[in-house]
């Protein structure tokens, strides 16, 4: 049995679960989420819990219990409670502002980089004080969609990844960036 999928998902308040064939709607405070699932996992609720079951003990029905158990739990929790990454901007001169459903950044090209925010995702950009004398901006991507939040924030680190020398560039909050050292003076 699938250590993942065997788990039952308890359905917060304020959250409503409705299951029709396979196609999962999951309806909360902060949104709305309707997910297509694999035809061959039953889910059902019960009691204030999903359930989602395999039919058989196959390797491909194993892998998908698990996976189909975590992107409900993924769409439970994000209609209550929300998801959000934050990313930081480190470089001389780079800046990044919102301009209506567009991320404006200046990332040391000779042109700014424009990102344009899906629906149902918030984007905010704040400046920090200078580490490393460098400037610093948080970019905050907030959103209900896991999946989402997750590519628009690949998206903006994808314009510049931080480089290894002087760590100038787009990256995660708390992410380590591995330095290297730079050409040894004769």
């Amino acid at each position: 049995m699938s250590r993942i999928g065997k788990l039952p998902i308890s359905i917060p308040d304020g959250v409503k679960v409705v299951v029709n064939g396979s196609e999962v709607t999951v309806e909360g405070p902060k949104g709305k989420l309707v997910r297509v699932m694999h035809a061959e996992m039953t889910i059902r609720v019960d009691e204030g819990h999903v359930i989602v079951e395999r039919p058989s003990d196959s390797a491909s029905h194993r892998s998908l219990h698990g996976l189909t158990r975590s992107l409900v739990a993924n769409m439970v929790e994000g209609v209550s409670a929300g998801f959000e990454k934050v990313m930081e901007m480190r470089g001389t001169g780079y800046r990044a502002e919102l301009q209506g459903q567009k991320l404006v950044m200046g990332v040391g090209y000779s042109h700014p980089v424009e990102i344009s925010i899906p629906d149902g995702i918030e984007v905010a950009a704040t400046r920090q004080p200078i580490v490393d004398q460098m400037a610093v901006t948080q970019i905050s991507i907030k959103g209900v969609d896991k999946q989402l939040v997750g590519e628009v924030a690949a998206g903006i680190r994808r314009v510049r990844p931080p480089e290894p020398y002087k760590g100038k560039g787009i990256r995660m909050l708390g992410e380590h960036v591995h330095r290297k050292a730079g050409k040894a003076a004769a």
